[in-house]
């Protein structure tokens, strides 16, 4: 009954409608990128760009510009900046940004508080799906094209410096370059899904989607569309709970994403815990058996 509510909802008002939608543009793109961004391992880079973009967002809010452009920016500030500390110091990658984004998201905290405006902090921190206006469904839009057309024209690409940055330097391809254009790719995803799960989330919707569907193939562009797929299911169940049981969006939509993960980190064929479990007990059996047999 209540889904039909939902659904009923769905059809007769605009907010939910740009909120079904946003939530389904967030969900592939998070899906996609989130694939090359713990096939790397960058987990920590996705969550030093998610917080960074926080005083971006802060100072365009302030001086009423577009939050996409100032958070774009800080956010490729910070990557730069990591890889300029990474490159010209003893410091390790992992430090050098945990340095970067704990200061970039404590200036954006203090340019919130002198803001004076705690509601809006928390809607930037945790986003609010359903109070996208439609300019922001549009970027979103435009966000996702700019993203999903890049990994298909640099697939090859991405896919060979992912798996084997050596052997394509030895081809002439330019990894530091690439790098770039991921961590620009990242930044823009991660501004697209501030309405919807909030700064804080978002680093969420990047990693689980793409961990879940890791679990179920070994090809990336099968992991590709799964990660897409789960981001998806995610993002439209999520908003459904929100909005029937009136909670925060962006916790819903992750704590469905974290519940789709348990059940593949259990219960998938090839990689999960409980089949592994009995195939490892079948094995340790057999060889019993066939011992015992030698034996007698």
């Amino acid at each position: 009954m209540e889904l039909i509510n939902f659904y009923e909802s769905v059809l007769q008002y605009e907010f939910l409608q740009r909120a079904l939608i946003t939530s389904i543009i967030v969900g592939v793109i998070c899906g996609v990128i989130g694939c090359f961004i713990i096939l790397r391992g960058m987990s920590l880079m996705g969550d030093a760009i998610s917080h960074a973009v926080l005083p971006g967002v802060a100072i365009s809010y302030m001086f009423g510009i577009n939050i996409f452009y100032g958070a774009v920016l800080t956010g490729m500030v910070t990557a730069l900046g990591i890889g300029y500390i990474t490159q010209n110091s003893r410091i390790k990658s992992d430090t050098s940004i945990g340095i970067m984004f704990t200061a970039a998201f404590a200036v954006g905290i203090i340019v919130i508080t002198l803001m004076q405006s705690s509601s809006d902090l928390y809607h930037i921190l945790f986003g609010n799906v359903l109070a996208v206006p439609r300019s922001e469904m549009f970027m979103t839009l435009i966000v996702a094209v700019i993203v999903l057309v890049t990994v298909y024209l640099f697939f090859k690409e991405l896919l060979i410096t992912t798996f084997d940055p050596t052997m394509s330097a030895a081809y002439g391809l330019p990894n530091k370059f690439i790098h770039y254009v991921l961590m620009i790719l990242l930044t823009m995803s991660t501004v697209a899904s501030l309405q919807t799960v909030g700064i804080v989330l978002v680093v969420a919707m990047l990693i689980t989607p793409a961990a879940t569907a890791y679990l179920l193939t070994n090809r990336l562009w099968v992991m590709i569309y799964l990660s897409a797929g789960v981001g998806i299911i995610s993002s439209v169940t999520g908003l459904y709970f929100s909005f029937t049981y009136n909670l925060a969006s962006g916790p819903t939509i992750v704590v469905v994403a974290s519940v789709l993960f348990a059940l593949t980190f259990f219960l998938s064929p090839k990689q999960g815990l409980i089949w592994r479990t009995i195939r490892a007990r079948k094995k340790r059996t057999k060889l019993l058996h066939s011992h015992s047999k030698k034996q007698s």
